[in-house]
């Protein structure tokens, strides 16, 4: 409790997570324009806000606010108006639970990788509102594959997840980070420095999870829904102002979300051998998440585009069985040790 009061300490807490949620999603708007231009040798950002170009986040925004929001006349105007909301609450909701420190948590549940996993289908709920509703060809086929995209590598993810929660043997986010810093199984034989999972044993889950969380957030090389080569914007098409910018921020905020998630459940959260977790502990963390955002934004600069049949042909065909057969290496590994 931080006031004494539930409700106040209930807004008081959204509010910060809002503020948290549209910063790092600036950010990572503004490193992956800096990030590319540099990659492929451009100059990138450079006059908004002074020499770097540090406001063109800003800038961006502001344009898109003064857009015209249009909704298309043979739209269900509801259901067009409201998509943009649920994408963005269903990446919101996935920072609640994500754990910063020991104690800077919104709320620790016990249940906290469940939430996450569940939480997170919101999403495809959103786009196929979106693609659907738009009465729009384009829109309709980008809503289906971002649908089919979105059930076809959910299922990895959740299998990879699964390996963690037996390794750990619990799905709380912070009993996950705990196990990673302090238990004696998992620690360099003779010391008591913590290894992350990804050093003992869990190395092919988190290749997993990361191509799944790509696959997730429909970044190259699995941006099939909003394909503008072959869908003009895929479900995005007929979006304009506020509610275009709401999409791209769940995207980039969820790119942030999902590369703590990945730190939290695979390289150990906030502890790092030897600094002082409950002081340093945020800035840990927000490191090892700021390395994976920048493998992200990596990826896209460098990988093409996959065709739709190798999308789903790599997702069926090799993460799932391999997501399962290691869930069987983990638990079999856990019942010796």
């Amino acid at each position: 409790m931080i006031s004494g009061y539930f409700w106040v300490d209930v807004i008081l807490k959204v509010v910060a997570l809002l503020v948290v949620m549209i910063v790092l999603a600036l950010v990572a708007i503004y490193a992956e324009l800096k990030i590319m231009a540099h990659m492929q040798n451009r100059i990138g950002p450079y006059y908004a806000g002074g020499r770097w170009g540090w406001a063109q986040p800003f800038a961006d925004a502001l344009k898109f606010i003064q857009k015209e929001d249009l909704v298309p006349a043979a739209a269900d105007a509801a259901i067009f108006k409201s998509a943009p909301y649920i994408v963005v609450a269903a990446t919101f909701a996935t920072f609640v639970v994500i754990p910063f420190s020991s104690s800077l948590v919104a709320r620790n549940l016990d249940l906290g990788v469940f939430f996450i996993l569940a939480i997170s289908s919101l999403t495809t709920l959103g786009v196929l509102m979106a693609g659907w509703s738009s009465a729009n060809k384009y829109s309709l086929m980008g809503g289906l594959r971002a649908a089919a995209q979105l059930i076809a590598y959910e299922l990895p993810m959740v299998l990879a997840v699964a390996a963690v929660v037996v390794q750990a043997g619990t799905m709380s986010m912070v009993g996950i980070v705990e196990a990673q810093g302090g238990s004696a199984l998992y620690t360099i034989p003779g010391t008591d420095i913590g290894l992350p999972f990804v050093m003992v044993g869990q190395i092919v889950s988190f290749v997993i999870f990361m191509i799944a969380a790509l696959a997730e957030l429909s970044r190259i090389p699995f941006d099939m829904p909003i394909a503008e080569s072959e869908l003009v914007f895929g479900y995005l098409t007929e979006y304009s102002g506020i509610r275009f910018t709401m999409f791209f921020l769940a995207e980039y905020a969820g790119m942030f979300a999902m590369s703590a998630l990945a730190t939290t459940l695979f390289l150990g959260g906030w502890y790092f051998p030897g600094l002082d977790a409950e002081i340093l502990g945020p800035f840990i963390m927000m490191g090892k998440v700021s390395l994976l955002a920048f493998v992200m934004i990596w990826v896209r600069v460098t990988w093409p585009r996959v065709r739709e049949d190798q999308l789903q042909s790599f997702a069926w065909k090799w993460l799932i069985p391999i997501s399962l057969a290691n869930i069987m290496v983990t638990a079999i590994f856990k019942v010796v040790l």
